[in-house]
């Protein structure tokens, strides 16, 4: 079977099956379903931190509990969904990383070595991402999918764009194929889906005015979204290049590893379910 064709297989299988457990399951099923993509993607981020087997897998199995704890113990008042203060706790810090640390990370190419930084890093990407997923579905699983959105229209766009039209690359010694013009062309197209978006606005929850102030917020919000998730990628092509790899696992044929799909949805989950917290009905 050729490359495009595996990679072709892989998701006819994968996508109705991540779409069910979006849409079947209650909150704490689809938590504990998202929550062991989170333990292959835990282990892979510990594989390119240049932790061995065994490390990896302690390293994925303590993020695995820690998930397990903030569903099943009585203190993390799990049910549908977390207390609105824990979600901005751990979604706030992750998004928090996103923008002062993982910005300059890449800009500057800081080199990869302190494992304990990067463990900790791991910690707030990894639990970040998974509390703003399972909050959004246990909103609604529209509001998942609405989201994931964002990534996959500015992934797409840029890829066109950088084809038509990709002259200046953004950051070759990270990511050699991405080109600035690739980036425009993913905002732009990510703000015509945002004020597409802003008839759906009443149903997902939102009871505000939408005054020209109010719409200038909403598509700059989408726009930084789509900006993070390019940050997203990018750190984990440096992450790559310091392990000296070119995919983060095999887990995925035709794919690679679980972080080699999800890397740009990573850096835009927390801060969309931040979002929701603050501007939609619950």
């Amino acid at each position: 079977m050729s490359p495009l064709a595996t990679r072709v297989a892989t998701a006819v299988v994968l996508v109705p099956i991540v779409l069910a457990a979006l849409f079947l399951l209650p909150p704490s099923g689809w938590a504990l379903a998202s929550l062991a993509a989170v333990g292959a993607a835990a282990r892979e981020w510990s594989r390119l931190s240049g932790a061995g087997g065994l490390a990896a897998s302690a390293y994925a199995a303590a993020i695995v509990a820690l998930g397990l704890a903030l569903i099943f113990v009585p203190s993390a008042a799990f049910a549908r969904g977390w207390p609105d203060g824990l979600v901005v706790a751990v979604c706030g810090a992750a998004t928090l990383f996103w923008v002062f640390v993982a910005v300059p990370w890449v800009a500057r190419r800081w080199p990869v070595r302190k494992r304990a930084a990067l463990a900790f890093a791991g910690l707030l990407v990894l639990i970040g991402a998974w509390v703003a997923l399972v909050q959004l579905q246990a909103r609604s699983p529209w509001h998942v999918l609405a989201a994931m959105a964002i990534v996959w229209i500015a992934d797409t766009a840029a890829y066109f764009a950088g084809r038509a039209f990709g002259r200046r690359k953004l950051a070759p010694l990270v990511s050699p194929g991405k080109t600035w013009e690739g980036v425009w062309g993913a905002l732009a197209a990510v703000a015509v889906y945002a004020a597409a978006l802003v008839p759906a606005a009443r149903w997902a929850g939102y009871e505000g005015p939408w005054s020209a102030p109010a719409l200038v917020a909403w598509i700059g919000l989408v726009v930084a979204l789509a900006a993070l998730s390019v940050v997203g990628d990018l750190l984990e092509s440096w992450l790559k290049r310091g392990a000296g790899v070119k995919d983060s696992g095999r887990l995925l044929p035709g794919h690679g590893g679980v972080l080699d799909r999800t890397d740009a949805l990573l850096a835009a989950m927390p801060p969309a379910a931040l979002a929701a917290q603050f501007w939609l009905r619950g």
